[in-house]
């Protein structure tokens, strides 16, 4: 067994690799959305923070058993390097933009840049991880189609591989 001052600073190390998988701006607003998510201001995020974090977003009525999932992917008590390191996980899985821009080209025949929402809501709910009806209603508030029901999936793209909008 190492000695006591090695085992810290290996534990150390192992947390601190996480901070490299940002930048200092990403660091920053992952801080503030655990902050905001943290609601009793304790240092960690529970089963009542994600409850209140819910309600505070509109939905009333989350089951019990949902928020025990969203709690127990994590390894321990959702601190904010546990959160970051969630997060880092999670965008490691997420396939590159050009892989994801390539699988919406394949709807936009004319290669404008969009796709009808429909024909996206269509497949999302009837092809490989179907998507249930609320799913698809959060996706498109998140990115809600233009006035001729077209949905920007460039934007989209950039959005789901980088964390935010485009300027």
């Amino acid at each position: 067994m190492a000695p006591r001052r090695a085992r810290k600073r290996a534990e150390g190390t192992a947390s601190s690799n996480v901070f490299s998988m940002f930048d200092q701006s990403q660091i920053q607003e992952f801080k503030e959305a655990f902050t905001i998510m943290d609601q009793n201001r304790d240092g960690f995020i529970d089963k009542e923070d994600l409850r209140d974090t819910f309600a505070a977003l509109g939905r009333i009525n989350v089951k019990n058993e949902e928020l025990e999932a969203m709690v127990k992917e994590a390894p321990g008590p959702i601190n904010f390097t546990v959160f970051l390191t969630m997060f880092g996980e999670k965008l490691k899985g997420t396939d590159p933009e050009e892989t994801i821009l390539h699988a919406f080209k394949v709807f936009d025949t004319e290669g404008k840049g969009f796709v009808k929402a429909d024909v996206i809501k269509e497949k999302l709910m009837t092809q490989a991880d179907r998507f249930s009806e609320e799913e698809v209603k959060q996706m498109f508030a998140a990115f809600p189609p233009d006035v001729y029901g077209n949905l920007d999936y460039r934007n989209l793209c950039y959005v789901i591989t980088h964390g935010e909008e485009k300027d």
